[in-house]
């Protein structure tokens, strides 16, 4: 009889680990193992190209290397006045420079040259997993210093990101950067790796954070190099003290609309908080456009030189 409960018993337990590796396997491969995402819609063409029209006679293509090996590559999109300013624009989740193009031109449209890369496993640019921003950051800080080497030490430049590069440059801020980093923009970031797929495992599966998160984040740092918790935009920005405007909608069901609070407690410099009534995740230029240019441009308007 003890040894049947003893039998019993090792089943169990290999049944429970057989299935949690199966889960988190699924998990790294859901989320972290770039790719085509049934939850993620794609942009038609025919949008893609009437968003970059104003931009027809201006584009151009840069790449540089990654701190480990990967290429990488951007649009950049050039000025009719030359100017000393550059805006970074960062993509989200599964997208590319070719879905920036409303956001590229916000900027284009104040004077700025633009510079929108494909993030590391996205697009054109090479790699095999998503770094949610934590990698990314890396990768950032030498798009700045490209930036910097080519215009001169005289360049100014403003970081946005939308989404998953919201959290990127938020990410980035905390690192240490050149004194031509002027301001940062983020809309609808969330504050952490892990908060964030702790919301969608549950949003998406109904599955409690616990075991699945910590195992996971385990897994992904063994085969991508970074861990969840320690993907956090709340703690970069407490090392930060650029000046930030934060944008997010109040109807944002990817995102939720709390992580914004946390992020802006978070930094340590000048902050302005603006929330888009009715907007949904990455909706608020397209629900409130004209509100929202307003925003961004009085925004730079204190921290640029015309």
């Amino acid at each position: 009889m003890k040894k049947v409960l003893i039998y019993g018993i090792v089943v169990g337990v290999m049944i429970i680990v057989i299935g949690l590796g199966a889960g988190v396997n699924y998990l790294f491969n859901y989320a972290i193992v770039a790719g085509k995402k049934d939850f993620i819609n794609d942009v038609k063409q025919e949008q893609i190209e009437k968003d970059w029209h104003f931009a027809q006679n201006h584009l151009s293509e840069e790449s540089i290397k990654s701190d480990d090996g990967l290429n990488l590559v951007a649009k950049k999109v050039t000025h009719d006045n030359p100017s000393k300013k550059v805006a970074i624009v960062v993509h989200g989740y599964m997208g590319k420079s070719d879905y920036m193009g409303q956001y590229a031109q916000l900027f284009y449209d104040e004077g700025f040259d633009v510079l929108v890369p494909d993030n590391r496993a996205h697009g054109k640019s090479e790699g095999k997993y998503v770094g949610f921003g934590w990698l990314d950051r890396k990768d950032y800080v030498r798009w700045i210093d490209e930036v910097v080497k080519e215009y001169g030490t005289d360049v100014n430049i403003v970081l946005y990101g939308l989404s998953m590069g919201a959290a990127t440059v938020m990410m980035t801020s905390g690192e240490d950067l050149p004194q031509q980093v002027k301001v940062i923009i983020e809309d609808c970031g969330y504050d952490s790796v892990k908060n964030e797929l702790a919301f969608q495992l549950n949003d998406m599966f109904n599955l409690p954070s616990f075991p699945m998160i910590p195992l996971a984040s385990s897994y992904t740092k063994l085969r991508a190099g970074y861990s969840f918790g320690e993907a956090s935009a709340v703690k970069q920005l407490e090392k930060n003290k650029l000046p930030v405007l934060f944008i997010h909608g109040d109807k944002d069901d990817f995102v939720p609309t709390d992580m914004v609070y946390q992020v802006y407690r978070a930094t340590k410099g000048p902050k302005e908080l603006v929330i888009f009534e009715g907007a949904k995740h990455a909706e608020s230029l397209k629900k409130h456009p004209e509100e929202y240019k307003k925003t961004v441009k009085n925004f730079l308007a204190k921290y640029f030189p015309k």
